[in-house]
């Protein structure tokens, strides 16, 4: 299956378990990988033949900031899904949701979840 690369989408949001960063917020990275039947766009090279990923970028931004979550679970759970459901063309969702600022007391590159969602 043909894929669309979104890579280190970085966004601005309220999520995690402490009142802290429900108040002051904090970046979180997205990569993401839809799965896409890219035929017609090969033959056409028309944008409407295809899964835009500007407007992907949109949904992701409104569902991931929409809310305040404790949980990136959650969050890459509920955003996976608004994917799924607003982009009929798009049959399965990679998402890896990295926090670079997490709360811990360690040196560390990010905390992250990955999930995989499918319209299977």
């Amino acid at each position: 299956m043909d894929k669309i690369l979104i890579k280190g989408l970085k966004l601005f949001a309220y999520h995690g378990v402490n009142p802290e960063e429900k108040e002051n917020g904090q970046d979180f990275i997205f990569d993401i990988a839809l799965s896409v039947n890219m035929n017609r766009a090969f033959q056409s090279d028309n944008v409407e033949d295809t899964v835009s990923y500007a407007k992907v970028v949109k949904t992701v931004r409104r569902v991931f900031t929409a809310e305040k979550y404790d949980l990136l679970e959650r969050c890459a759970y509920v955003v996976s899904n608004a994917i799924l459901e607003e982009y009929p063309d798009i049959f399965a969702v990679e998402l890896t949701l990295k926090k670079p600022q997490a709360p811990v007391s360690a040196e560390f590159e990010y905390m992250g979840v990955h999930i995989s969602r499918s319209r299977c």
